[in-house]
């Protein structure tokens, strides 16, 4: 996927599609509180979608490290916000992640980052867990990855069913969370604990 360049032509042509949009519905761009709209709905757009500009070196920036460690590592309840590429509405939630080294680590803050790059993109959930496990399962080539990622959409909550209190639940599992069934249920069942 190439890099997408966020540049001030690329502003101003955001802009104008947002005031033209405004138009089409009935409003009028210039009255007072829609004057500056377009440049916000510019920047928050920008803003929301920037992770086609990243990548994973640059995301990962070196913090991958020799350690003699074997059991499995887990990063839950990562918040995310990502919009669906079906209707660009939001939908967000938790993601939970973990891996069984196979002589590398990864920073630990690394993680969350890699979900932000991905959720950071017109997306939908199935994609955007996958990509997540595999690209772990690639730059650390560990003994297996599990994603377990929740979600609300705005889409199935604002507009179409109109159900408020629906999660969608998606996962990957690579490797040893795939063919072990008993590593597979200690992570799910880590991912539900709380601690006291």
């Amino acid at each position: 996927m190439s890099k997408k360049v966020i540049s001030a032509k690329t502003t101003e042509a955001l802009e104008k599609l947002v005031s033209h949009q405004l138009q089409l519905i009935g409003e009028d761009p210039q009255r007072e509180g829609l004057l500056k709209t377009p440049h916000r709905v510019a920047k928050s757009i920008q803003f929301l979608t920037k992770g086609y500009s990243e990548d994973i070196k640059t995301i990962l920036n070196g913090a991958i490290f020799k350690e003699d460690y074997n059991e499995m590592v887990i990063v839950k309840d990562i918040d995310y916000f990502s919009m669906c590429e079906h209707h660009m509405l939001p939908f967000y939630g938790k993601i939970h992640i973990a891996y069984i080294p196979n002589g590398k680590i990864v920073g630990l803050s690394k993680i969350p980052r890699l979900v932000d790059m991905f959720a950071r993109r017109l997306q939908v959930q199935e994609r955007m867990t996958r990509q997540i496990a595999n690209t772990l399962f690639e730059v650390l080539n560990p003994e297996g990855v599990a994603v377990v990622c929740e979600g609300k959409h705005m889409c199935m909550m604002m507009r179409g069913v109109e159900k408020q209190h629906s999660l969608a639940t998606t996962s990957a599992m690579i490797g040893v969370f795939e063919t072990n069934i008993k590593t597979r249920t200690e992570f799910l069942t880590l991912i539900t604990n709380k601690l006291s």
